[in-house]
C-alpha cells in the first residue's frame, strides 16, 4: 500500500510539472489517503501486536 502512495505522488510530481492540474490534484488525493489507511493500518497492527504480547 505503501508502494502505491509513492507511486501515486510521483505521478502527483510528474503531472504537476507538465502542467496538468487536475491529474495531479488526484493523484495527490490518491496518494495522500493511501499514505493515511497505511498509516492506520501500521497503527492497528501495532497496537495489536502490544496486545497481544
Amino acid at each position: 500500500m505503501l508502494k502505491w502512495a509513492f507511486i501515486f505522488l510521483i505521478i502527483a510530481i510528474i503531472a504537476g510539472v507538465l502542467g496538468l492540474p487536475s491529474v495531479a490534484a488526484v493523484s495527490g488525493e490518491i496518494s495522500r489517503i493511501l499514505f493515511i489507511l497505511f498509516l492506520i493500518i501500521f497503527i492497528l497492527a501495532l497496537a495489536l501486536a502490544l496486545i497481544v504480547v
